[in-house]
Order: C-alpha cells, then structure tokens, then sequence
C-alpha cells in the first residue's frame, strides 16, 4: 500500500512540473529588415515565394548553442544581419541565423520569434522546419537534465500545436537530402554538425515515442 502511494505520489509530481511548464516570450529583432531578408532567402535558396517568409512546420530540429551562457545565446540570434565571427555561412546570405526557442541551462523555455515565421538554423529545412536551441553544448557546460525534460515537453506541445512528421537533432540534417522535403539549391551549402549529440537526441525520442514520429531517412 505505501508503495502504491509513494507511486502516485510520483506521478501526480511528475504531471504538475510538466503542466507548470511556462514560455517566455523575448524577441529577437525580426523587424522589416529580416523579414524581407528572410524571404530572399527562401526565394533563393528555396525557390519559395511569398509575402511573408511563413512555414508549414512538418519538423521539429533540436539544437545547442555551444555558448555557455542565455545571453550569450540570445546576442547571436538577435540581430537581424550575420556578425563577423560567421564567415561559414556569410557567403550563402546576409541573414542572421535565428531559432524558434531557446532553453537556458536551468530548463526555462524562451520563445525567440514567431512560430509561424521561417528561422535560418538548418540547412535545406528552414522552410518547415521549428528550432530548438539549447544554451551550452560544450565540455564546460553540457548540456543538463533540466533542460532534457524542457525539451520532452515543448516537443510534445508543438507535436500538438501542428502536424508534425519528423522529429531530429541537428547532426541528422543531412539524411533528408532525397527526401522531399529538402529544398536546398546549392549542392555545396553544408556544414557539418554534431548536437545536440546522439545520446540526448535518444533521451527525448525515448520520451516521446507515443507521437509516432516517421524515422529519420537513412
């Protein structure tokens, strides 16, 4: 009797902690600038053209910042221009790379930008794409299981949210290149990644395996 009551205990924590979940909303600047950068973007490397750079979000696409800090991690995505320190990807456009959210080391969940507007933070599948970044990443600051249980629940409330197919971790993006939703023009427009890594990409698909998520192509 005491365990089944130990039990529920557990659970009943386990489901307030995910209902208390809260998103904070700080913009990142997505003035006319980087909305019309955005949209050359899809127009060229897509060949999508719209008014408004809008998604129709078929994937979720997990991430780390390799910054150890939140604000660290927000100064990079915040304007709407490329910094110096990206020559990597100046080349291919002008527009800052940005992520639909942002997970501090301590599990709170930011909100960067609309949802419904098209972030640059995965080659080939910005157009469908949702992005999750988390700050850290490195030996210094690995990433935490904090930050692990913000990403189950978020995943799962965008997976309600939309209609979501695919779920994977930066490192996986380049296994889309047949499939059709890969769009990218410039068959020489890769860089190679690795986060969030495989074992907390494992972590998560783990938690959420009851959404039925297609499997990455191979």
């Amino acid at each position: 009797m005491k365990i089944l009551i130990v039990q529920l205990i557990l659970c009943f924590t386990l489901i307030s902690c995910a209902s208390s979940k809260t998103i904070i909303d700080k913009p990142i600047v997505f003035d006319e600038a980087r909305i019309q950068l955005t949209s050359e973007y899809m127009s060229e490397r897509y060949g999508i053209v719209k008014e408004e750079p809008i998604i129709n979000p078929k994937m979720i696409v997990i991430h780390w910042t390799a910054i150890p800090t939140l604000e660290g991690s927000f100064e990079a995505f915040e304007k709407s221009t490329l910094p110096n320190w990206r020559p990597d990807i100046k080349g291919v456009s002008g527009l800052n790379v940005s992520t639909h959210f942002l997970i501090d080391q301590d599990g709170k969940i930011y909100r960067l930008m609309p949802e419904h507007l098209m972030g640059r933070h995965v080659i080939g599948l910005n157009h469908t794409a949702l992005g999750i970044e988390n700050v850290g990443g490195t030996d210094e600051t690995p990433l935490t299981d904090a930050q692990l249980e913000s990403n189950i629940w978020l995943v799962k409330y965008l997976s309600d949210k939309y209609d979501i197919d695919y779920l994977i971790g930066h490192y996986e993006y380049t296994n889309f290149e047949d499939h059709p939703l890969w769009l990218e023009k410039d068959d020489g427009y890769r860089t190679q990644k690795t986060d969030p890594g495989s074992d907390f990409m494992q972590k998560i698909r783990k938690a959420t395996k009851n959404l039925n998520f297609q499997p990455v192509p191979n």
